[in-house]
């Protein structure tokens, strides 16, 4: 069961979508969404956000760190994840 994030009315956020299996330097890969999960590249430095600590916390309750997809998962919406990290970019 996924969790639900506040909505922010920011601009999209300018993250990166990829199939790629590389990440460049200075960021990770999460996949987003609670039935279809879709791979977003984000920088490091979203670690230190308050916020994204929560969510990194939420989604270690629901999954645990360990995942076979290789990356963190992320059990929110892509909406939501998008309008979280649209108001990380603007802080």
């Amino acid at each position: 069961m996924g969790f639900r994030l506040p909505r922010h009315d920011n601009a999209k956020a300018s993250l990166s979508r990829s199939l790629s299996v590389s990440v460049p330097r200075g960021h990770f890969a999460v996949y987003v969404g609670e039935a279809e999960k879709t791979r977003f590249v984000v920088p490091v430095s979203f670690l230190s956000h308050r916020s994204f600590q929560i969510l990194l916390s939420l989604a270690e309750e629901e999954y645990g760190f360990d995942h076979p997809m290789g990356a963190l998962i992320i059990p929110c919406t892509e909406e939501a994840f998008v309008d979280l990290i649209g108001s990380l970019q603007c802080s």
